[in-house]
């Protein structure tokens, strides 16, 4: 069984609630939903600890209360952190989250030590090899995500690329992915860009996701089930990169991946019991 390797983000999210989502130039009243742990790769970290994968994570955070908590969080979990830097410049991510009653969420995030360069990183993903799997997702510094795929590729590890937020990346990075996993606005955005990827895989939430050939149908979630799907694409993730890792074809990697999404949206929160 390889490794799971995540370059992502880690973020502090903190999450109101509202009865709907304010129109533009609107004010409403909404509640305060805490503070959790988040982020994209801190989220799909955790995703891959829960599906008993060796996870390491490549990440950032500033050198401030939040960003120490989410590093002793991410060890209980039992992610190895030793390629976390921790800067002296920058603040630790934040994302700033609001649910309306049906669960469904928009986000701002402020990448702050997310977003700084970092070649040290790129070093780290070097060290990767066969079996290894490089989850790479775009709330970090572009350029050292781009660098970081191209040398754990050169060195016969699998990258898997979840273009989100989507950003416009370079087309050998696009290329050499397997796969490039999107949603259904990512994937607008990605034909509008010319670029074809040679392994796609596409998530429709609630109507399941296809991988080339392979195709699952979404788990049926109770509403009174539903906590919200915040994290839900990201607990995918983490899991198909599980599978990967453990050496699963792409029909079980998608069906494992599948039902971890479903199970995310049964819970507040970007990753469950998360609450700082």
């Amino acid at each position: 069984m390889g490794r799971v390797v995540v370059l992502g983000s880690l973020n502090v999210d903190v999450v109101t609630l509202v009865e709907r989502h304010p129109l533009p130039g609107e004010t409403l009243l909404g509640e305060a939903g805490g503070m959790f742990a988040g982020g994209k790769g801190g989220n799909q970290a955790a995703a891959a600890a829960r599906a008993g994968a060796d996870v390491v994570m490549l990440a950032r955070v500033g050198d401030d209360g939040p960003g120490h908590a989410y590093l002793d969080r991410l060890a209980a979990l039992g992610v190895d952190t030793g390629g976390v830097a921790v800067s002296g410049g920058s603040p630790t991510g934040t994302a700033y989250i609001t649910v309306d009653e049906h669960g469904e969420n928009s986000i701002i995030v402020v990448a702050g030590a997310n977003g700084d360069r970092d070649p040290a990183l790129v070093q780290r993903a070097r060290g990767l090899g066969p079996g290894d799997v490089l989850l790479c997702s775009l709330e970090v510094h572009l350029d050292t995500m781009a660098d970081a795929a191209r040398a754990a590729h050169a060195a016969g590890a699998r990258v898997v690329l979840n273009l989100a937020p989507y950003a416009a990346l370079p087309p050998d990075v696009i290329a050499l992915a397997d796969p490039v996993v999107v949603n259904e606005s990512e994937m607008r955005a990605l034909a509008d860009s010319a670029l074809v990827p040679q392994s796609l895989l596409v998530t429709f939430g609630a109507a399941g996701a296809r991988w080339g050939v392979e195709g699952v149908d979404g788990i049926p979630v109770a509403k009174r089930d539903l906590g919200d799907t915040v994290g839900a694409g990201d607990a995918f993730c983490g899991a198909l990169a599980a599978a990967l890792a453990d050496g699963a074809d792409p029909r079980a990697a998608l069906t494992a991946a599948n039902a971890a999404g479903a199970d995310a949206v049964r819970w507040v929160g970007a990753q469950p019991d998360a609450r700082f």
